[in-house]
């Protein structure tokens, strides 16, 4: 991939690039793909223990150094009036590894019923060219309540960019 190392530091009015420095402008920090995933399907967690939303999706990066910019949308994010104290908590994984997400999510001490949206976005740097798979995983902070996601069957969506480094 083509790095920016010989761009000038700063553009005079005037100043005309070399083609060398157009190719490295061109190539760097381009989106090379975009992959999309959705789903509709309701799941409730009535524990403190991770389950999968069922949104997941899966990039296979063309070069090492690229990163993956991840975008998730989850509709309909919901908890049930049982437990003041609980909220959920929602992250994303590469894999195994938990690399971003929002904790106390629909938190607001009393015992409502609560539905809203979540949004996590993260850039990540997978340092592989093998097949690198996200999901999203939730959990009930306490006992004696229900969180869900896609409530009503709504969608949620993963997008993953490749963006050149």
């Amino acid at each position: 991939m083509a790095t920016p190392t010989t761009l000038p530091a700063t553009f005079v009015s005037g100043a005309v690039l070399t083609a060398a420095q157009q190719n490295d402008l061109r190539g760097a920090f381009r989106v090379l793909q975009v992959v999309t995933g959705t789903t509709i399907e309701p799941v409730t967690n009535s524990t403190t223990t991770p389950e999968d939303t069922t949104l997941t999706q899966t990039i296979t990066p063309t070069s090492t150094s690229s990163k993956v910019l991840v975008l998730v949308n989850h509709t309909e994010c919901y908890k049930s009036a049982g437990n003041a104290e609980t909220s959920m908590s929602l992250y994303l994984f590469r894999g195994g590894v938990a690399i971003g997400g929002t904790v106390s999510q629909l938190y607001t001490g009393t015992a409502l019923v609560l539905v809203s949206n979540a949004n996590i976005t993260v850039l990540d740097s997978p340092a592989t060219t093998s097949a690198v798979t996200y999901k999203t995983q939730f959990w009930n902070s306490q006992t004696a309540a229900t969180v869900g996601v896609q409530t009503n069957g709504t969608k949620s969506t993963i997008i993953l960019m490749e963006i050149s480094a």
